[in-house]
Formats: structure tokens, sequence, C-alpha cells
């Protein structure tokens, strides 16, 4: 079978969804899958397009077993809404052209929502070439920036709900990572027979249990502390202003270190916020290289995954599925009827607290500091259902069984 897959971001960019992308469809190459992909210049970490393809318009090679068509996008170095909207109608209007007036031939287009507008995209390729496409949907949008507070516009807001409904309305099949998504989308009017929820994965031959004792947490002065990690992008749905104000709290423990690991808008003012609580406890680190991550989730004691109220019923990151994968345990911020707080009681692999609750969440980090052995047996717990739910091969194999039954 012959996918395409249009992506806004690919590796070596650094997102997660374009990581997670990659490895499926390598997978499905595996399987004897054609995959094409039509996606942009490395751009995501400082939203700024690499120097070496700065000044180019497309760029055309093979990787990873694909045929890869790169194209520019508007990235000009300052994340805002606006900049980041303009990136997004710039990659689909070109990819839309790059897939219309293509030579290639596929028989079905696999389309995950990194980009708001990519639905578009995949329905006019797909109307011009005669193919179904599937949707996926790794984000609620515009669900997420509306519950941040950073779409407001109510103009706006009609024209994307509009658009979004036209987009589940044009797929041929929809795939959602979690049930409350599902839910979601239910509530909006999509059939229930066009939702199949096949959840996102992680690679757990890569990503697996190591010593703390490591190089990496030697390098970068880790080994003599209990290491508090977030690391992911740094957006407005993540609550790491509580986790700054439970730093600052649980200052007088010398031994407790937060590590903040990675970009996004929200980096400058918990940079500002640090440093006026005079916060000598947090240390802020750039996105790592992705043959480091192993070895930074195994250098971390505790692991988070803080959200904002609400923002976890539109959201729910791959990076739990590693911290799971990693065999530490997990601290999450979620309301109680989430995906996420689903995961962490059914899987019994962390602790969960009520978001934006500073002294419920340093009394949590202090009750994992003090009990290794609760920590080591919820670590155990979050691989083995790892292990069994979510790995990479998990995945694929429902990927491929649904494409072969969307595709006759």
């Amino acid at each position: 079978m012959r996918i395409l897959l249009p992506i806004i971001q690919f590796p070596p960019d650094v997102n997660p969804t374009g990581v997670l992308m990659a490895q499926l469809c390598e997978g499905l190459t595996a399987c004897g899958h054609e995959v094409s992909v039509i996606t942009t210049f490395p751009h995501y970490e400082n939203f700024r397009i690499w120097d070496e393809y700065r000044g180019k318009l497309v760029k055309r090679g093979q990787e990873r077993g694909m045929e890869i068509v790169r194209l520019f996008t508007y990235a000009p170095g300052k994340k805002s809404m606006v900049n980041r909207l303009i990136s997004y109608v710039t990659f689909n209007a070109l990819a839309t052209m790059a897939g219309v007036f293509s030579r290639g031939r596929w028989d079905v287009i696999l389309c995950p929502n990194g980009s708001f507008f990519s639905g578009l995209t995949a329905w006019l390729v797909g109307k011009a070439k005669g193919i179904p496409f599937i949707y996926n949907v790794q984000d609620l949008y515009p669900d997420v920036p509306i519950r941040a507070g950073q779409l407001r516009n109510r103009h706006a807001i009609a024209a994307l709900k509009a658009i979004e409904r036209f987009m589940y309305r044009k797929a041929d099949h929809i795939t959602v990572i979690a049930p409350s998504f599902r839910d979601n989308l239910l509530s909006k009017g999509v059939p229930a027979e066009k939702i199949s929820i096949i959840p996102n994965f992680v690679d757990t031959e890569f990503i697996r249990p190591l010593p703390k004792a490591n190089s990496f947490a030697q390098q970068h002065g880790l080994s003599d502390k209990f290491v508090i990690t977030h690391a992911g992008n740094l957006g407005y749905v993540y609550d790491l202003d509580t986790m700054l104000n439970a730093a600052s709290l649980l200052s007088s423990q010398k031994d407790i270190l937060f590590l903040i690991v990675g970009n996004g808008v929200a980096k400058p003012a918990l940079e500002k916020k640090a440093h006026e609580l005079k916060l000598d406890n947090v240390r802020f680190m750039p996105f790592q290289p992705r043959e480091s991550l192993p070895w930074l989730r195994a250098s971390s004691d505790v692991q988070v995954s803080l959200y904002k109220n609400g923002a976890a019923n539109d959201s729910f990151p791959s990076k739990i599925y590693e911290i799971m994968a990693s065999g530490r345990p997990l601290l999450a911020s979620s309301d109680g009827d989430s995906g996420v707080a689903t995961l962490v009681k059914t899987a019994e692999c962390g602790l969960c607290v009520k978001p934006g609750e500073t002294e419920h969440l340093a009394e949590a980090i202090l009750d994992l500091y003090r009990n290794s052995a609760l920590r080591d047996t919820m670590g155990r717990r979050g691989r083995r259902y790892a292990e069994e739910n979510h790995s990479k091969q998990v995945v694929i194999d429902r990927y491929h069984d649904l494409l072969q039954r969307i595709c006759g």
C-alpha cells in the first residue's frame, strides 16, 4: 500500500508527534508499505529554519526508507500565536500544491493534526487524487488554545470551530489517542463508527530502565540530587508555575532539584519567575539530542506531567508513555476525570494531584522523596503497563489493520 503522510514537523525535528509518526511509518515500511512524507525544513526547537536549509523552497530525498519532500515554512524565530498561525497556513498551502501536482500515486493519506489546517490539505489532496484520508487527532484544536486562554476572539473561534467540523466531516476515518478525545468528537456530532481509539506508543527498547549513575547525570551534576524533571514542550497547557511555587516551598530541601528541559512559548516567563523567586533549586536546560533522552529520563528520580485546569481533557502527551517505559514514577496534575488521571490510577504508576494546588504538589514530591520503595514499585508498574499496552509494535499492527480496512 502506498501511504502519504503530510506533517508539519518530521525528524530531525524533535517535535514529539513528528518523532512518533516517523517511528510508525518505519514500522509500516517494515510491513511492506511504501511511505511518502511531505513536511517542512527542520525548525521546531527554536522556531527557525536550520541554516543549511535557509533560502530554499523545496528539497526532495530518501530518508529512513521513505520519500521525503521538505518545504519552506514561515518560522521567524519568535513563537507567538500569530506567527504559528502564519506558519501553519504557509506549510499547508505549499503542502497542498506539492501533493496535488505531484506525479506520485498513493492509496491513502494518513494525516496527523500537528498543524490545525492539515486536515484541509489532506482533503484537497485526497479529492484531487481520488483517495481516502485518515485524520489522526493528536490534540483537540481549537479547544487547546481556547481553554488555555490564548484564543479569545469570538469570530476567530467560530471560524476555527467551523473548519474543525468540516475536517471531521470530510475525513474517511478518524483516529484519536484517548477515550476522552472520542467523547469530545461524539459531542461534536462525529459518528461513532467513524472513530477508532489508537493510543500513542513508546519504543520500549529505546526508552528503558537504566541506572541513575550514568555519564549524562555526571556531566550535568545530577548524580547527587533528587531530580524532579519536566522534559518536553513548555506550552501554555502545562502548569509549570505551580511547579516553581512548589520548588519555592521546598527550597530548604537542598537535595531536591527541579529540572525543566525543553523550549516553548512559556519558557521566558518561567525563567523570569524563577529568577524573581531566587530559586537556586531550579535548573533550565534546552531540548536534548534524542540519543540523550533515555539517559535524561534515567537521571531523574521523579518525572512530571502537570496540566492546568481542564487542559488534560484536550491533550495527552506521548512523553507520559516514555516516563512509564523509563521505570520512573509519574507525578501528574490533572482533573480527576481526564485520561491522564485515569491512566495513573489504572497503571498504578505514580501520583496525581489537582492542578494549581502548590501545597499538595509539594507534599506529593516529599512523599516520593522519602519513600524509595514506593518509587521503585511505581516505576516497575509503569514499565510493565507500557510494555503490555503501548509498545510500538502493538500500535503499528493496529494502524496496519486500519489501513487495510479503509482501503478495502
